[in-house]
């Protein structure tokens, strides 16, 4: 809730008049993000007897879990502390879920489904993850689909695109586009992996935030791919962002990382079809935007 994607939704959640209560342990969250028409905990998913207690006090009936490792680079480094967060610190909300009857909307990623056998990936494409990461991510979907079927655990499995817009780390593979915008505004030259010619479908947050209110409505539970369902190269995204910021940088090009796939677009047919959902923001409109926002924190 003091993060990117949380700390917008919490917003947005406010504005609907909702009674809004966030855990954050304030490792990558930022204070400043906060809202203050939330009700704030600091406390890590790790730590179970402190997350009864704030569940017991609060009593959810949903719970939008966001919490999360997400770098991909850290998960090859550091698989253990990459499973930790992800997969027992998800099982940790699952349960809590599962003993105060709350609604679980879980994030999960694109990253669950490696290599695309074709493009855009359904949620039917099979799962064979590159990364820890996408291990990570897809493990406990496996875990809440299981408590479904035992506990009769209501869910929503939101699995996105690359997520971009204002208050994005500039940091990690998601952050990409905050990184060459920071970069670009204070004319450094960005680095891009690979020849550029690798595409992504990069999806504005304001729309990752209205699919989690639909996912709070939605009838019976499913899984989701949230995206735009088109997709663009890394070198045209440059052009773009020079484009809107009037510059002209041109990037240095580095070999290739572990754990990167060629292309990723996902498919959001169903989202549309069952959450009644769909993205509203341009990749330029999001890109301008987000641009806005850099400017006025540097």
């Amino acid at each position: 809730g003091a993060g990117f994607i949380g700390s917008n939704l919490v917003d947005s959640l406010i504005n609907e008049g909702f009674d809004t209560y966030v855990i954050d342990n304030l490792s990558t969250g930022k204070r400043k993000f906060l809202n203050p028409g939330a009700k704030f905990y600091q406390s890590d998913i790790l730590d179970l007897q402190k997350m009864k207690e704030i569940f017991e006090e609060v009593k959810p009936k949903a719970v939008f879990h966001l919490a999360a490792q997400i770098d991909v680079q850290t998960s090859i480094q550091n698989p253990g502390l990459d499973a930790q967060m992800n997969i027992l610190g998800t099982i940790n909300i699952i349960e809590l879920c599962k003993t105060y009857n709350s609604k679980l909307i879980y994030s999960s990623s694109a990253p669950v489904y490696g290599p695309p056998l074709n493009l855009p990936v359904c949620e039917q494409h099979p799962i064979h993850p590159l990364s820890n990461y996408g291990i990570s991510k897809y493990t406990p979907e496996l875990y809440i689909c299981c408590y479904a079927q035992l506990y009769n655990v209501k869910y929503t499995i939101l699995r996105y695109a690359n997520v971009y817009g204002p208050r994005q780390m500039p940091k990690g593979e998601g952050g990409v586009i905050s990184i060459f915008i920071n970069k670009m505004i204070n004319n450094e030259i960005p680095v891009v992996f690979g020849d550029g010619e690798h595409s992504r479908d990069f999806i504005y947050v304001e729309d990752v935030v209205s699919a989690n209110l639909s996912a709070l409505n939605a009838e019976k539970s499913g899984t989701y791919n949230i995206s735009t369902n088109k997709r663009i190269s890394i070198n045209k995204l440059i052009e773009k962002i020079n484009t809107i910021l009037n510059k002209k940088v041109v990037p240095e090009y580095k070999e290739e990382r572990l754990g990167d796939i060629n292309h990723s677009c996902l498919d959001n047919q169903l989202a549309k079809m069952e959450l009644k959902w769909q993205p509203k923001y341009s990749i330029i409109e999001g890109l301008t935007k987000t641009c806005q926002f850099n400017k006025e924190i540097q």
